[in-house]
């Protein structure tokens, strides 16, 4: 099974940048993306039918956004955290038979770092929400996570400590997701591999040189380790201030022993989680 995650910077213009070529050649079972910028109805996807599209819009035109395509049917989807519905559709959830697939778009602490208080909060909703989760089956998170957790994982750490992305508070959030039982996939199979980043700022020679961040992430529930089969970060692929990440994992289902010990119980209490499955195309 192959996913991949994406942060498009609005998809608009990565459709324009060559994102369908992209597309095609990725051959995703399940395709991610985050900070869509669009509002329903802005954008017709001309994917391969066996694609069912997941959106979720923000209120606030031209912000934030996710979707996700799929071509095998979710059991359920949800949008939001607590509420089925949050103001910035940063999340959507699809439940499968036998994990959770959640696509995020970690909010941004910003430059001054004027949105970190509430960064941090919402940080403690979302790790809350993932145990939640990981209780009834193992997750897989993706997305822009907005933080270089290591130094390895930013080309001047020095540099940007303190910086939002890099604060000590937002890296030790991460530490805490990592400790609440998830594993970096990319770190799993390249521990110590250097100049591996998925964001570039826009300024000229920037990407060229490599001086870059990796914020864009798989995380998985660390019973899943055993399925895991690479993680890949696609850095020449262009169109967007981000590249894709990829992780491959072998086929899961609840008698390999990666699912809950009584799929029956944990299915019951799972329900708080269900949405009915919604659809936008």
């Amino acid at each position: 099974m192959k996913l991949v995650s994406w942060n498009v910077n609005g998809l608009r213009s990565c459709v324009n940048k060559g994102f369908y070529d992209y597309f095609k050649t990725a051959d995703a079972d399940i395709f991610c993306i985050q900070e869509t910028k669009l509002q329903e109805g802005q954008i017709r996807l001309e994917l391969d039918a066996e694609y069912v599209q997941y959106w979720n819009y923000a209120e606030k035109k031209g912000y934030s956004g996710t979707a996700v395509f799929t071509r095998i049917e979710p059991v359920s989807v949800r949008y939001g955290m607590e509420e089925e519905q949050e103001p910035e559709g940063r999340i959507i959830t699809l439940e499968y038979d036998a994990f959770y697939l959640v696509n995020v778009y970690t909010p941004n602490a910003r430059r001054d770092l004027s949105r970190l208080e509430f960064r941090l909060a919402w940080e403690d909703r979302f790790r809350s929400f993932l145990q939640r989760l990981d209780a009834h089956k193992p997750v897989i998170v993706c997305g822009d996570l907005n933080v270089a957790h290591q130094e390895i994982d930013l080309k001047n750490a020095k540099s940007n400590r303190n910086n939002s992305g890099f604060t000590p508070e937002e890296r030790y959030q991460m530490t805490q997701l990592l400790e609440a039982g998830f594993i970096d996939t990319f770190r799993h199979f390249y521990p110590d591999r250097t100049d591996a980043y998925t964001w570039w700022s826009l300024m000229p020679k920037v990407r060229e040189r490599n001086i870059g961040w990796r914020i864009d992430y798989f995380l998985a529930s660390s019973r899943l380790a055993p399925f895991l089969l690479d993680a890949q970060i696609d850095a020449h692929v262009t169109g967007s201030d981000h590249c894709p990440v990829i992780l491959k994992i072998a086929d899961i289902s609840l008698d390999d022993g990666a699912g809950p010990v009584d799929r029956h119980a944990a299915a019951d209490s799972a329900d708080e989680f269900r949405m009915p499955l919604r659809i936008y195309c």
